[in-house]
């Protein structure tokens, strides 16, 4: 079976040619202009065509030529910037191959055109002008193509790796989904969701940036034991050269002192500014390699390689990255958004199933703060498709990272249920797993909301109902003293004042202060065992 054809398209100046005659030699390939064949079929040049049968003419001469490269046959081929405009167009190339749009600012994609007089939609007094006008005009067509690369800051090598790395078609049932973590283009990282992507970790990393050589691999002995020599194999066929970090396991050995360790580690191995760090593991190897990458050499690259249900749904995604301190949990942090994030749902078949269970109260939470539709699988007969209830659970929690990605606002949301759980993990020495603790915290916030006249009572009794039949517990013993004043040191604090996510209905939660002290208590006396 002949291999899918790469198909780059965008506007003039974005490198389509020069980048696809690369990927062709790299690939070994056969390159195809799209202008060459519409000039072939013609027996005239692009420029006498619009000159004197004009853009209609040409635009069916491209649809023709669209239409002869609709099936695989393992080309790299370069589109004219308008070939895309048509939907028949794009369906006929997407038939056959992998669609890339590469784009860049207009004042580069000009330079890059500067002295050429032969692009006939640019001939204007104001090229700029023209050329964001037409820019503006094919917006949604471009948006439509799934994959971008912006090649503004890139040389043609380093695009063609992208590119190559892009078109690694995401396994049957995969899911991409784009977080963009601010303002600036090129803070934009894609989260990748497919059974089997872990030996593909590799060429994941050339597309999303990561110069081959060497990078450290922060994990854990019961990990690595599992998952590590697979992730070497896939990032040295890649051209990557792994210095594995090994930390021990367990959210107790989430501290500074361990980093300290991992720092002796990275120095020994002298790892540079453009080396990165990827995190192999669950959610507490996920926190301590971002911090890690965060404050090496003031910022490192850093991929996030999850392999707990936990990690995947939840720490993974964000960019917030910490270690504990005796006080509390993630007291000394920073925010570190990453280059790339690969969930590989096929490896949690290596996964405790109380590990399972402890993911599936932050999809639970994450449900009850943006998806009806899945709660109502989690609290019935459950979701359909393991990789779609990750995707779906991913997918709340990246809009609201994009809308506030350093927590200034709506994206305490996230908290719900974690000032009591992270005080109920500190006070159980840890020995409560983090899911535990949040299905706990999920079940006194909505007992809180219900004392407070937020929610209505048969909403408490909905969501212990869900924790419940998720295998999760909803009462455990525990010292309400202790509790009371851990939450206390708990950083989403505001001031002295605690302040607590409560659920209004599912799909609403809103955030509240100066709740007092007793109805705190009264919730907690909720969710604690009397035997």
């Amino acid at each position: 079976m002949l291999e899918r054809n790469i198909v780059l398209t965008g506007f003039m100046g974005s490198g389509k040619t020069s980048v696809g005659r690369e990927v062709a030699r790299r690939l070994g390939r056969s390159f195809v202009d799209l202008d060459d064949l519409i000039e072939q079929q013609a027996g005239k040049p692009v420029t006498e065509i619009f000159a004197r049968d004009g853009e209609e003419v040409f635009r069916a001469l491209e649809a023709e030529a669209c239409r002869k490269v609709s099936a695989p046959a393992g080309l790299v081929v370069a589109t004219g910037g308008g070939a895309v405009l048509s939907a028949a167009n794009r369906e006929a190339l997407a038939a056959g191959g992998t669609l890339i749009c590469l784009e860049a600012e207009p004042e580069i994609l000009l330079a890059r055109l500067a002295g050429a007089d032969d692009r006939p939609l640019l001939r204007a007094p104001d090229r700029l002008a023209r050329m964001r006008a037409l820019l503006g005009e094919r917006e949604v067509a471009y948006s439509a193509v799934p994959r971008h690369l912006d090649t503004g800051r890139l040389s043609v090598a380093a695009a063609a790796e992208r590119v190559m790395g892009l078109a690694t078609d995401l396994p049957e049932g995969g899911h991409r989904l784009v977080v963009k973590a601010g303002d600036d283009a090129r803070s934009s990282y894609d989260i990748l969701i497919a059974d089997n992507l872990l030996p593909q970790a590799g060429t994941r990393l050339l597309a999303a940036g990561l110069a081959p050589g060497r990078c450290a691999v922060v994990t854990n002995p019961t990990v690595a034991k599992h998952h590590l020599a697979g992730l070497c194999a896939a990032l040295a066929e890649a051209g990557f050269e792994t210095v594995v970090c090994e930390a021990p396991d367990g959210e107790a050995y989430k501290t500074l002192e361990t980093a300290a360790g991992l720092y002796e580690r990275l120095a020994d191995a002298r790892l540079s500014r453009d080396e990165g760090v990827i995190a192999l593991g669950g959610g507490v190897i996920g926190d301590m390699a971002g911090f890690i990458a965060a404050t090496w050499l003031r910022g490192v690259p850093f991929v996030q390689v999850p392999t707990s249900l936990l990690a995947m749904v939840d720490a993974s995604v964000g960019g917030k990255v910490a270690v504990d301190l005796p006080q509390g949990k993630n007291l000394v942090g920073a925010f570190k958004q990453p280059a790339l994030v690969l969930m590989d749902p096929a490896v949690l078949g290596t996964l405790p199933g109380g590990e399972f269970r402890s993911g599936l109260a932050e999809v639970l939470k994450t449900a009850i703060i943006g998806d009806p539709a899945l709660f109502e699988a989690l609290a019935g007969p459950g979701p359909g498709f393991l990789t779609a209830m990750i995707a779906d659970t991913v997918r709340v929690k990246a809009t609201i990272v994009e809308r506030d990605p350093y927590e200034a606002g709506d994206r305490a949301w996230l908290n719900l249920g974690h000032t009591f759980g992270h005080a109920l993990e500190l006070v159980s020495g840890y020995t409560l797993r983090h899911g535990e603790g949040v299905a706990l915290g999920l079940v006194a916030a909505a007992e809180l909301s219900a004392d407070l006249g937020l929610c209505d009572p048969a909403l408490a009794v909905r969501i212990r109902a869900a924790v419940q039949r998720l295998g999760l517990p909803v009462v455990r013993e525990f010292d309400s003293t202790a509790v009371m004043q851990a939450m206390g040191t708990d950083k989403k604090r505001r001031g002295r004042a605690l302040r607590f996510v409560l659920p209004l209905r599912i799909g609403e939660v809103s955030l509240v202060e100066d709740v007092p002290a007793d109805k705190v208590a009264r919730a907690l006396a909720s969710i604690r065992s009397t035997v």
